[in-house]
């Protein structure tokens, strides 16, 4: 493994730096979104500007690691361990599959269950729509599309604003929130809309 190559790609959607391991809840949290999303690798022992640190003892992170895994991710996430000596150095490649039984959740420190989703290099709070889009993305049945008024109407706009949101959506359509978000889930399925999460809001593209 090329650990320098991966390091200049810099953390994404599937690569996160972590110099070490400080708390259960963190790292479930890191865990759950790639699990939820594409998979993954943490780079344990690399610190945020990609400088490697090198882990003190691979025995405590890993045990940290796997005791995250079983005890504060819903279902249990089963990560795979690699060694890689540079410099000097030791780093923990931590390995996430994409999870066939998601969604996962992890405990956060007031001991409830979230899931979360791995957006660029963040691990997001997934909202309803995410949520739903994690359950259904399991099912490889496939989707099928039927074009309707109001997905007419979703394209005109977006054609014209480039982005909408789920409220302007429901407004739009004049539907409840409930039938627009099934309509969204239904698209982004189908890969014709993106959803983009940031800390403020959640809106929707065209893909």
């Amino acid at each position: 493994m090329n650990i320098r190559r991966l390091i200049l790609e810099g953390e994404g959607t599937m690569l996160d730096f972590k110099k070490t391991i400080t708390s259960n809840e963190k790292i479930a949290k890191s865990l759950v979104a790639f699990a939820n999303n594409k998979g993954g690798q943490l780079l344990i022992g690399v610190a945020d500007d990609g400088s490697i640190k090198g882990v003190k003892s691979e025995d405590e992170e890993r045990y940290m690691i796997t005791k995250s895994a079983h005890q504060f991710c819903k279902p249990a996430i089963e990560p795979e361990f690699e060694e890689v000596h540079i410099d000097g150095k030791l780093v923990l490649v931590v390995s996430i599959a994409r999870s066939e039984t998601k969604p996962h959740y992890a405990l956060d420190e007031n001991k409830k269950w979230w899931v979360y989703y791995r957006v660029k290099d963040k691990s997001l709070l997934a909202s309803k729509i995410i949520v739903d889009v994690i359950k259904k993305s399991a099912d490889t049945s496939g989707q099928l599309i039927t074009y309707t008024e109001q997905e007419a109407a979703l394209f005109e706009y977006l054609a014209e604003k480039g982005r909408i949101t789920l409220k302007e959506f429901s407004k739009l359509t004049r539907s409840s929130y409930r039938q627009a978000q099934k309509i969204l889930v239904s698209l982004i399925l189908s890969g014709v809309i993106r959803p983009h999460s940031s800390e403020k809001e959640e809106y929707f593209t065209e893909i």
